[in-house]
């Protein structure tokens, strides 16, 4: 598998972007310990247009710095004082569209991805704490370069069909009024990866 390269990442379209992870592979080297899971679903946030995002209205906080970093690089926040959630950073510098990565596939370390869980995994890393949490991913590799740091993406041979993906508004932001619907989730059935 190749890693994707940072022109990937700035593409200007950050909803067609997060389709377009769809079937890749996250893979972290975190601690010494090597994990990778499939993306199954993503959701986009389009910066300062878009009410639920970090960034909207042009906000600029020290979480959200990240945020206005070139494409390929990695957003990890806290919610609830819990849950690491990693989003991908895209586009240009100065444009802070990200995507959260809400669930995956587990492909390698699994017992090592049981051990962070205290739990068998399973088939699918559903819910984006427990995506980060099986792969090591912690608010310290908030603003690493995807390029060159811990977590990388790979583009597998998993080419997803438009026709399988499904779309949905994303969840956890009705705060966003209208923009709480938009169809910015993509995911896609895990099954069509077997």
């Amino acid at each position: 598998m190749k890693q994707l390269p940072r022109s990937f990442y700035l593409a200007p379209d950050v909803v067609v972007l997060a389709r377009e992870l769809l079937g890749k592979v996250i893979a972290t080297t975190i601690d010494g310990r090597h994990t990778s899971a499939i993306i199954t679903e993503t959701e986009a946030y389009a910066g300062e247009r878009d009410r639920a995002s970090h960034a909207y209205g042009g906000r600029r906080t020290a979480r959200t710095e990240v945020m206005y970093a070139q494409g390929g690089t990695a957003y990890v926040y806290l919610c609830y004082g819990i849950h690491h959630l990693f989003n991908v950073v895209t586009n240009q510098r100065d444009v802070p569209h990200a995507v959260l990565i809400r669930a995956a596939v587990p492909f390698a370390g699994v017992p090592i991805m049981q051990d962070r869980l205290g739990r068998d995994p399973g088939g699918l890393l559903k819910g984006p704490g427990v995506v980060s949490k099986a792969l090591g991913i912690r608010t310290a590799q908030s603003g690493t370069d995807l390029t060159t740091g811990p977590i990388r993406i790979l583009d597998a041979t998993n080419k997803i069909d438009l026709r399988h993906v499904k779309f949905g508004p994303r969840i956890g932001v009705d705060y966003a009024g209208a923009d709480a619907l938009l169809p910015y989730r993509s995911m896609i059935d895990p099954d069509l990866l077997k």
